[in-house]
């Protein structure tokens, strides 16, 4: 509905920082400057400026900051105008998807309990699940779209969404197709002795954080290597072209092809459910109560 560079210019403006403003937006300082440039450039207009106090507004920047804060308002006016329009005439489900958070899991969900929910139809969004941006896809529930099924138990995921707990999937370990290991069908701890894992870094997974706990206590044999707190793509990459092992599940045994998933002989396991807004639709929260009874 507007230029998305608008949004880093409001958070500069708000924050009267850079640094601060990329806290908020998820990206680093730099990128956040380069938004700014670039909607200088696009405008042919100064914006902002220096000061030692921090970032103030251009006497332009003050009309554009002033006219595009009443374009964010009635952006968000004319899309829940829109989405009251479409309810009225096409009631849907909009289902988020991802290589890894795939739909599936709710589907199988949906065709036992959709004769509830007659005329409704389901409408997949794909989304990106670049640990830069997942952040914002998750602020977008309730938005962009109505529900989607992640593995989550990210305090700060938690924090922009409701979950409905759905189940458990057993963690496993991920292997390039030529380490030694890959041959096998199921890995001893032991097996990892000397090699170095790769999970999540300390500080938002009460689950990962116990894991990679009781591996440093019981285990200090095995390496540990920090990935970012949210996987991606480029980390199923490094493992394929370090040789080193990465602490996967066993949804997502498919989403490298370069890399052979192994069961292993601890109980280790992270919940999964279903994600939606702090503020559902009612008819979002109609299928979240329906749900929580064939759970």
């Amino acid at each position: 509905m507007y230029n998305s560079l608008l949004t880093a210019f409001i958070t500069v403006a708000d924050c009267g920082s850079f640094t601060k403003a990329a806290e908020i937006l998820y990206i680093s300082p730099t990128a956040v400057m380069k938004q700014i440039n670039s909607l200088e450039n696009h405008l042919d207009l100064k914006l902002t400026k220096r000061t030692p106090s921090g970032i103030r507004l251009t006497p332009a920047g003050e009309v554009i900051y002033k006219d595009a804060k009443f374009l964010f308002d009635f952006s968000k006016k004319s899309i829940a105008n829109a989405r009251q329009a479409m309810s009225c005439a096409d009631r849907t489900f909009y289902v988020g998807t991802s290589l890894l958070n795939p739909a599936k899991p709710f589907m199988d969900l949906w065709y036992r309990v959709n004769k509830d929910f007659p005329g409704y139809k389901l409408h997949l969004v794909p989304f990106n699940d670049d640990h830069k941006g997942i952040l914002s896809e998750i602020s977008q529930l309730g938005e962009k779209f109505d529900v989607l099924i992640g593995v989550c138990d990210s305090k700060i995921w938690l924090n922009k969404c409701h979950m409905l707990p759905l189940g458990r999937y057993k963690k496993m370990c991920a292997v390039s197709r030529e380490h030694r290991l890959a041959k096998k069908k199921k890995l001893k701890i032991t097996d990892l002795y000397g090699e170095r894992l790769m999970m999540v870094k300390h500080g938002d997974s009460d689950t990962n954080d116990h894991i990679r706990d009781d591996l440093k206590k019981h285990h200090p044999q095995i390496q540990i290597e920090d990935t970012p707190h949210f996987y991606d793509m480029s980390v199923f990459n490094r493992c394929a072209e370090t040789g080193n092992i990465l602490l996967s599940l066993e949804c997502w045994q498919d989403v490298h092809p370069g890399l052979v998933t192994i069961p292993v002989e601890w109980e280790y396991s992270i919940s999964y459910g279903l994600l939606y807004s702090l503020n559902p639709a009612d008819h979002v929260l109609r299928l979240v109560r329906t749900l929580e009874q064939i759970k």
